[in-house]
């Protein structure tokens, strides 16, 4: 039967390259499973052979472990560099983006308080 190794909700593409990558390498049969049309499916990688699920596992761990030191390096690299971006670099890069996003957050802010002091009264 098979068995849910990764999930592939908002994983990057790179990192979804190295996972596939990585199984393929090590000889770890594997099917995706996308969001589908509606995006209501959950996108996964899936094993086929439940009997590679710990030595898959035990990669996949391997692989995050040392994926996560080197993106803390290469942020920390950007930083003292001053390339990182900052919340004020995306907002500069697409304001009217920015903007929209704001407006729209605010009339549903407002829409709310005003529809609960209506109903206090």
């Amino acid at each position: 039967m098979a068995k849910i190794l990764f999930r592939l909700n908002g994983v990057s593409d790179d990192e979804t390259n190295d996972v596939r990558e990585l199984l393929t390498n090590n000889a770890i049969d594997f099917y995706e499973t996308s969001s589908g049309n509606w995006g209501v499916s959950m996108p996964a990688i899936w094993l086929s052979d439940d009997d590679q699920f710990e030595k898959a596992k035990a990669l996949l761990n391997a692989y995050q472990d040392e994926r996560t030191v080197r993106m803390r390096e290469e942020y920390a690299r950007l930083k003292r560099e001053g390339k990182n971006k900052t919340f004020i670099d995306a907002v500069m890069q697409n304001p009217v983006h920015f903007t929209i996003h704001l407006a729209l957050t605010l009339l549903v802010i407002y829409l709310s308080v005003t529809l609960i002091l209506d109903l206090a009264k």
